[in-house]
Order: structure tokens, then sequence, then C-alpha cells
């Protein structure tokens, strides 16, 4: 696929069962591959059997995984290529739903065989709890439904990826105009905040339509399985064996009670520090000491060189696997017209090989969203001998982020290498509170979903209320007088919402883990790698607590365990305080 940054990959390993020459946009050509490992499943006569069965099952489902990964990538490169989408959409549409039901009749047959209980434990033990999970939740009047909802969310990104502004005479991104909201000149953050903001409001409505038919959509689906909303249904298709909407409550109120006060402490300093007496929506990013905005790199190759030897400092297996990624070509990072919004990490399944998409700008959150990505990268790296799909390709979501936001904090010990020291301590100061602003918005989020998903009959005021509801709570001391609509739908600019519901709390309590790893590396940093790296290597085969514990860490995320981390976060944020230059908020 030529649209794709990358070429031919090395092969993770050799196809056994799939055909080296296949089309896997071709359903006529995938069919008999599934009708031939139902008849080898039901066939199986011994354990051994069974597992070379389930291996075989794993490489059919890595080749189509990779083929779905490798358009969507392409898409997302290429939101404005009508061939592109095109290819993306055929898949979407005309394998997807055929593979679907393919994919259940096979669980069924595993969970109904006679030896799918002699598998031995612990190694099958996660395996089998989610796919007897997978098995009762499907319904096949979901599959077209899951469908349409994969076209709606394609549809949000093209129209969010297609959003741009005409500024100085020049049309930008919003992500590039977002780099001015840094500028010390008050009024030109006012003029690039309103330009952006209203930019967006003007599709208010499409955006509302768009989200309106995908809520219907879910909670059809969550009838069709038997659930009474789709917030419960949700949580059981994510496999959240381990925590409940309860603990998710809980943590809402944690967060109001830990987190927020000190929110509101940062807040505070950053208006007396910038001599205003109200801050507003366009003061939360600039330099409270009205500094120019720190400038990383200048370009991306910059960007990636020395992230590169962050890495080379930090650890020699996980640079080689940066360097990898660079010299094959897995990296688009840039931001252009056409790309659509955000960062994600993507694992091509059968390569067993990472790809990184972003869109940098030359700002230091681009900085910690390659450190970020990086993370996510490493995980596939440490899991892709792993030949069980399932364990490969998914661990928990939870936990993945853990491997990821640890590597932001891990990076930033030595970020000297794009700064020199006043700089590279403001940007550690800049990442920390951030994690402060990032467990007050995903609280935001979460409540927001919970909310949204047990009040199916609202209205669209209603939601708009219960977004603003949430923002009084969460959001601490911003003026938003005159612009109470924009943060009615505020909301809009986050995609996980339209994308991947409820794909949101997890970032908040993998927070909470990778802390813990950086309390760790700060006692022991030697042990602390070593764990992170085990860890990863687990892929998804053990259960949610069990990785945490592996990393170090502790599965937990009540009023107490926040407490204590957030106060480990206000002391690194004193120390950086006694190095700046000029007086800072104090704690």
């Amino acid at each position: 696929m030529s649209s794709l940054p990358f070429g031919d990959l090395p092969v993770g390993k050799p196809r056994a069962f799939v055909p080296a020459e296949i089309d896997l946009g071709d359903w006529a050509q995938i069919a008999p591959l599934f009708d031939r490992l139902e008849m080898l499943g039901e066939q199986c006569a011994a354990i051994s059997e069974l597992e070379r069965w389930l291996i075989h099952w794993s490489e059919l489902s890595a080749a189509l995984e990779e083929e779905s990964s490798r358009r969507y990538i392409a898409m997302t490169c290429h939101t404005d290529d009508p061939g592109v989408e095109k290819a993306y959409l055929d898949f979407v549409e005309h394998i997807e739903p055929q593979t679907k039901p393919r994919q259940f009749r096979l669980e069924r047959l595993l969970v109904a065989h006679p030896l799918c209980g002699s598998l031995p434990l612990p190694r099958y033990e996660v395996y089998l709890r989610d796919v007897r999970n997978r098995v009762s939740l499907f319904r096949e009047e979901n599959v077209a439904l899951e469908t349409e909802e994969s076209k709606l969310g394609q549809q949000y990104l093209k129209l969010s990826g297609a959003l741009t502004v005409q500024f100085r005479g020049e049309e930008k991104t919003l992500t590039q105009m977002g780099k001015l909201l840094e500028d010390p000149d008050r009024v030109l953050r006012e003029e690039v905040w309103n330009r952006v903001t209203y930019r967006r409001m003007q599709e208010r409505e499409p955006f509302e339509e768009q989200f309106d038919a995908l809520r219907k959509l879910r909670e059809r689906m969550a009838a069709n399985a038997g659930f009474g909303n789709y917030r419960d249904y949700a949580f059981r298709r994510l496999g959240r064996f381990d925590y409940t909407p309860e603990d998710c409550a809980q943590f809402h109120d944690a967060v109001a009670s830990e987190v927020v006060p000190v929110l509101r402490e940062l807040q505070a300093g950053r208006r007396g520090q910038l001599g205003f007496d109200t801050l507003r929506p366009w003061d939360t990013t600039v330099d409270p000491l009205n500094r120019p905005p720190l400038q990383p790199f200048a370009d991306v190759e910059e960007m990636v060189s020395r992230t590169q030897k962050i890495f080379d400092k930090l650890d020699g297996e996980l640079a080689g696997g940066l360097r990898q990624m660079h010299d094959l070509h897995l990296l688009d990072l840039d931001n252009r017209k056409g790309k659509a919004p955000g960062g994600y990490q993507q694992t091509l399944a059968e390569a067993r090989l990472p790809f990184i998409f972003m869109n940098a700008v030359g700002q230091q959150r681009d900085v910690e969203v390659l450190l970020h990505e990086a993370g996510h990268a490493f995980h596939a790296l440490a899991a892709r001998d792993e030949d069980l799909l399932p364990y490969r390709q998914s661990p928990p979501i939870e936990f993945c982020e853990v491997a990821s936001m640890s590597m932001e904090l891990l990076g930033n010990e030595f970020i000297e290498e794009f700064y020199a020291a006043p700089e590279a301590n403001r940007a550690r100061r800049t990442h920390l509170e951030g994690i402060i602003t990032t467990l007050c918005w995903v609280a935001t989020v979460d409540a927001f979903q919970h909310w949204i998903y047990t009040h199916p009959d609202h209205t669209r005021a209603e939601r708009a209320g219960a977004w603003s509801a949430l923002m009084d709570r969460f959001a601490g001391d911003v003026d938003w007088s005159g612009h109470e609509d924009a943060r009615a739908y505020l909301w809009h600019r986050q995609l996980h919402l339209f994308v991947v519901p409820f794909y949101y709390i997890e970032y908040a309590i993998a927070q909470l883990g990778a802390l813990q790893v950086w309390a760790n590396s700060k006692r022991d940093p030697v042990k602390a790698l070593a764990d992170y790296k085990k860890s990863l290597a687990l892929g998804g085969s053990r259960p949610l607590p069990e990785l945490f514990a592996a990393a170090g860490c502790r599965f937990q995320f009540d009023a107490a365990t926040i407490r204590t981390l957030v106060e480990m976060v206000r002391s690194e944020l004193r120390k950086l305080n006694q190095a700046e230059p000029s007086p800072r908020v104090s704690f």
C-alpha cells in the first residue's frame, strides 16, 4: 500500500497456516481458512493438537489484524485521500463483518471442546477467561451495528482532521494553532483561542448528530446482549474483571478531594505570577513567568535524534527498539493538513512491530507524546515472541498505559538532551503539572461517560448541562465568562468519546501505576527498570493486578493511594521551585 510511510517489513515468524500469497481484502480467499480451522479444531484429540490449533488460529487472526492496521494507518495519515478512505471502509464494511461471526464460531468451538478444560493453567487462564466472556457477549445482530459504529467513528476523525483556520494569511491546522497558546502575548493567545474554539464550534451540529447516532447504536448493542445500559455492557466488553463502576465513582470522588485542591493551588500560583485577576482559558498553557515557549526541536528528525539519545542513556535494549523503528520508517510524526488528529501506537500483528503516529509541531508536549508512544512500542517489542495473539497484541489497556506513562517519567530524567538545565527543569515542571491536570480531566471525561450511558433518554441540552457540572467539579478556577457555550461543548474535542467509548479511565489508573514505577526508580533505578521490562514481557498473559505487581506497583486507585502519589508530585514540584530563577507558588 503506497500510502503507508513504511514498505516491506521483516517477517515476525514464517506463516505455517496462512498461504504466503493471499489477498486479505478478498473474503472469498479468507473464508476457506476459517472453514479449515473449524475442521481442524473439531479433530483435535490431544492437548498438544489443541495448542497447535490455537497457534494456527492466532496466525490467521494476526494476518487479518495487520491488514486492518495497515489500512487504518494509511487512512489516518491521509484522511483527504478518497482511495485510501475507500480501502479502509471496504475492509470495515466487507471483511470485518464476515470475520466476526467466524471468530465467534471458533471461540464457541473452543469453549465447548472436551479438551478445553484440560488446557494447562496458569498458561491459558486469562486466555480462556476472555474467550468465555466474548462468547457470552456475542450477538449476531450486533455485527452490523459495530460496522456502522466504525464508519461513524471514521467520519468524526475525517471531520476533525479537516478542520483548519486562516491565520495571518496562512491556513493552519488546529494542532498547529495550539502552539501559539504558549506565546507570552495575551492578546495573541486570546485571538488564537477564539479562532480554534469557534472553528470547532462551527461543526457543533455535525458533531452532535454523529454522537447521537453513536449513542443510539451503542444502546442497541447493549440491549441486544441483555444489558440494561451501555455502561454495564461496555465494562464486560472491555474485560474489566478487576474493578467496577462503583470503583470508578470512588476514583472520581478521590480526584475531587485529593487532586482538585492541588490543581487550584497551581492555578492560583499561575494567576498571581501572570498578574491577572482571573485565569482565562487562553492563559492555561503559557509560561507563567512570561518566558517564550520551550522550543525542544526545529524539525521531526531532530526530535527523534534527541529522543534516541535519551533512550541510549536509559537502556540499550529500549534504545535499540526506537532505532529499529526509525530505520524501518515506522514513524509518522509531523503535523500536516489531511492527517487525523492525535497520536497513537499501532502494532502490526504479523510483523510483530510497532508503528507510531503523532502530530508534532515543535512543542514540549510533542516530546512527551513521543516518549509516551515509545513506551507502547517497547511493550509491543517486549512481548513479540509470544505466539498467542491475544497475549501478544492485547494486554489490558490499563497496563498498556503504565508502559507508556512510565516512559514519560523515566525519559524526563534525561530531558537535558533537549534543553539546558533551567529549561530542562521547566519542562519537568510542566510535565508534573500536566499529571495533575490529566487526572482531573480523566475524571471529568470518565464521569461524563457514566452519566451519558446511564441516562439513555437525555436531551442534548441535558448532556451539555451534565458536562458543565462536571467541569465545575473538576476543572478548578478558570474564568469562561462569555464563552459558556464553548465550555459546554468542549467534550467534542475528545475523540475517545466518539471512537473508543469508555476507554479513558485507563489513563488515570495507569498514571498511578507509572508514578509508582517512577518512585521505585528513585530508590533503585536498576531494579525499577528491570521490573518494568519484565512486566512488559508478560504481555496480556496475567490478570491486571499481577501485571501491576510484576512492575513493582499496587493496583489501587482509592483516596489513600492517590493522596500518597499526589504528595510525591507536590514534593518534586517544591524541589523544582527551589531551582527556578524566579519565585514560584509555594506548596
